[in-house]
């Protein structure tokens, strides 16, 4: 009979030859490294990786190699993963954190350094999102000015896709990175995503503390891709459609959250911004004011799950509204249409349905010379600033931040005249009071049959615009703002808040007498 001593001495090296060849040896999760930022207080950072079950993994926390705090768990079987909770902490750093697996007399340690503690935020969404700085208005400048926000880290995740959940990240195209002109302009449509980058260095700016911009996008690609299967059962989007052309990217339902967003579930999150839409223009677009809003309750609910409530429940959630768009094969009803349904129907955020949301109009942003074509607009630096007042209101609670332009408040029919007045809730600014486009559009209706007809702006005050509807000698039932693929040259619509020049989104409303 073996004495027990040497029988562990036998085990214990089999044990570990078993977990290391078996793929699971002692390592963390694929996204956590040096010059990581992870999430400030008032959350804990959820820190976890792989090892041998039945081990003990002791998580130290050093600053200026002095241990700051200690986290102890063990393995779990069958799945081999580890993980704690990091208590809050203030932003600021560097730090390191190292980890040790215990299993009898076997030990082995993990470190990563220069580890920064500020907000992290994931950027996701197609083509638009993927732009590298590379391809913006002064790329050449912007990837140069990187020396001041070295506090803002980058990683952007590798374009996978999958038929199943992943609990790990497959490939990292970027791994957390500090700023520099390589990996901000890697080429076109790679990393790192120039929206992300620049919003996170707006929010710097503001915040003056560390920034984590995580990049997860891919061209051409539907929200079908993105959504799990249970939120695209809310919506009834049971089966894949014949795909139009726009849909360039993949396009299995869900194949993209399985791979590239489920695998980040347990981080602990800041908030979400996302640019995607232009691929549903002709894909389920009647079904974007469900599917959106859909995604949005669906990532909140599963990244408060998996980081085990650390990421808010509602965490806040950014978008961009779709920009302009030059083609003669788009009718000129499917962008507006799903600019729409981006808000739910209501026309802004937040709303009812899309609490703590906030999102950055930009169809005044269009780009006919873009060597990427019209869809892809270079201005990423002005969609990232209007992103950004959406972020320091919403996200941050600045209430004196304007972040949104004029909305209106009440559409009235003046009983003679011929003559409509929209009320707005801010101050308004005319840019051009004569107009040859339809910017305004009143529907012309005979019973059943409407028609729309222009809509001409006629005069303004601070907060009421007049327009001259004699033009529909039957009922005016409805008036549309901006309700085009191109609704007006770079930075002309018609409307825009007097102080903040953010320009007012696209509406559509019925009138009621």
């Amino acid at each position: 009979m073996l004495a027990p001593g040497f029988a562990l001495g036998l085990v214990l090296p089999l044990l570990l030859w078993v977990g290391i060849h078996s793929g699971v040896g002692f390592h963390f999760a694929s996204y956590f490294d040096s010059y990581m930022v992870l999430q400030k207080e008032p959350a804990g950072a959820v820190i976890w990786g792989y090892g041998i079950p039945g081990a003990m993994v002791t998580v130290t926390l050093f600053h200026d190699e002095k241990a700051i705090m200690t986290k102890v768990t063990s393995v779990k079987a069958p799945s081999h993963v580890w993980m704690v909770i990091l208590d809050p902490m203030k932003p600021g750093g560097p730090y390191e954190l190292v980890a040790h697996q215990t299993l009898g007399i076997m030990r082995f340690t993990l470190k990563i350094h220069d580890i920064l503690f500020g907000d992290v935020w994931l950027c996701s969404g197609q083509s638009n999102m993927q732009m590298t700085v590379l391809q913006i208005f002064n790329a050449t400048e912007e990837m140069s000015n990187t020396e001041a926000y070295q506090s803002v880290r980058l990683l952007s995740i590798s374009l996978v896709q999958s038929e199943k959940e992943l609990e790990d990240l497959d490939e990292v195209d970027l791994e957390w990175s500090k700023p520099t002109s390589g990996n901000l302009g890697h080429g076109n449509f790679t990393y790192m995503s120039a929206l992300c980058w620049l919003f996170g260095r707006y929010l710097y700016e503001t915040l003056k503390y560390p920034i984590g911009l995580i990049s997860s996008s891919w061209g051409g690609t539907p929200i079908e891709a993105w959504s799990s299967p249970r939120s695209l059962r809310t919506c009834g989007v049971y089966l894949t459609r014949g795909f139009p052309e726009s849909v360039t990217g993949p396009r299995n339902h869900s194949v993209l959250w399985n791979a590239m967003i489920h695998p980040l579930h347990t981080m602990t999150l800041k908030g979400v911004i996302w640019y995607q839409g232009e691929s549903n223009m002709d894909y389920y677009r009647d079904k974007y004011n469900c599917t959106f809003p859909a995604l949005i309750e669906d990532w909140r609910q599963t990244f408060h799950d998996g980081s085990q409530g650390q990421t808010e429940r509602f965490f806040p959630f950014g978008f961009v509204q779709l920009s302009s768009y030059l083609s003669p094969e788009i009718s000129d009803e499917r962008f507006p249409e799903i600019r729409w349904h981006q808000t739910a129907d209501f026309g802004f955020v937040p709303n009812t349905v899309m609490r703590n949301t906030f999102m950055a109009v930009t169809m005044d942003l269009g780009d006919r010379d873009s060597p990427f074509g019209s869809i892809h607009p270079r201005d990423k630096q002005t969609v990232a600033y209007r992103l950004h007042l959406g972020a320091r209101a919403v996200a941050y609670g600045e209430t004196d931040v304007i972040f949104q332009g004029p909305l209106p408040d009440k559409l009235e029919l003046l009983s003679r005249g011929g003559l409509l007045n929209i009320t707005y809730n801010r101050h308004i600014q005319i840019y051009l009071q004569k107009l040859s486009n339809r910017t305004f559009e009143m529907a012309c209706c005979v019973e059943h049959r409407c028609k729309w007809l222009p809509a001409v702006m006629k005069v303004f005050s601070s907060h009421i615009l007049t327009l001259d509807v004699l033009s529909c000698t039957a009922t005016v039932a409805a008036l549309r703002y901006a309700w085009s693929t191109w609704p007006c040259e770079y930075k002309q619509c018609p409307l825009y808040d007097y102080h903040t020049k953010l320009p007012a989104p696209p509406f559509t409303s019925f009138i009621i007498d």
